[in-house]
């Protein structure tokens, strides 16, 4: 019998081996997020100029203040929609990809492109082709009778960044689904249909089961996602606007940071925001993974 157990000459290679990324995840994770608590329980100059230690005031103000509960509300408004709207279209296509046999590698290169898109260029391309003056999105909108203006309606603009960040990332969900539908055994798909099911009973019955810890994955990945990678995609498409409708919790840690220059708040924002995706990660990962079949 085999041992999948390595074994090393040295004692301090594994260590050497782990030391890269033991020194990214300190250098670019523990040490910002570590500044970014003591900074939460100080309420420093403008310029720098004076620093005072405030200890929780910072983190009692926020939650006194209505525009920050507000991005609340817009934050889990705007992830359950990215999330629903991306996994949804992602599973759509690969189940699409899945059936095609005949060209489906263009097929699939085509639905990854939009993947190599920077978020902020994919903020830029969807505010115009959604413009009220120029887009041709909106021309047709009004065509059909809809007047369309995300830079005044609070609906629009949250349409808006829903659709670009969901756009910029139905490519991630859609390889892994792919990768996922064809790690099924075709036999598997074949007795039921020799039993009777139809395609759709096949899927919801046979398929989409088998694929719950590729959806449990892809889930976790994009709460992260629409909780820190989608800044570039609010700020070029509405820029947390009109009437904050779209400032999303990442975005006012910006806002409140580098614009208003209150960066004790801006740090407890963030300190905030890390605790929020911390413990959603372990909810997902202690309840929800109860339901996933390995």
């Amino acid at each position: 019998m085999q041992s999948k157990k390595t074994l090393f000459r040295s004692r301090g290679l594994p260590y050497l081996l782990l030391a890269p990324q033991l020194a990214i995840t300190i250098v670019f994770f523990l040490w910002p997020a570590g500044q970014a608590m003591w900074q939460s329980f100080l309420r420093q100059d403008a310029f720098g100029f004076s620093t005072q230690f405030v200890g929780l005031e910072n983190y009692l103000a926020l939650f006194q203040d209505p525009s920050y509960l507000n991005s609340f509300k817009v934050t889990a408004v705007f992830s359950v929609s990215v999330a629903a709207v991306s996994m949804g279209a992602g599973l759509l296509f690969a189940a699409c990809v899945d059936r095609v046999l005949r060209a489906n590698r263009a097929y699939t290169t085509l639905l990854v492109w939009p993947y190599a898109v920077a978020p902020a260029v994919a903020g830029v391309l969807w505010w115009f082709m959604f413009n009220p003056t120029i887009g041709i999105v909106s021309y047709a909108l009004r065509q059909l009778g809809y007047d369309w203006n995300h830079a005044t309606h609070a609906t629009d603009a949250m349409i808006l960044v829903v659709l670009a960040a969901s756009w910029k990332q139905i490519s991630y969900n859609f390889l892994f689904f792919v990768a996922g539908l064809q790690a099924i055994p075709a036999s598997l798909r074949e007795a039921a249909a020799i039993d009777g099911a139809g395609p759709m009973k096949r899927f919801w019955s046979v398929v989409f089961p088998l694929l719950s810890p590729t959806t449990f994955f892809l889930l976790v990945i994009n709460i992260t996602y629409t909780m820190f990678d989608t800044f570039a995609v609010i700020d070029a498409a509405t820029a947390g606007g009109p009437a904050q409708a779209t400032n999303i919790l990442v975005y006012k840690v910006y806002q409140d940071g580098f614009v208003g220059m209150n960066m004790g708040a801006s740090a407890a924002q963030s300190v905030v925001l890390m605790g929020i995706v911390i413990a959603l990660t372990v909810i997902q990962f202690r309840y929800i993974e109860r339901r996933v079949e390995y």
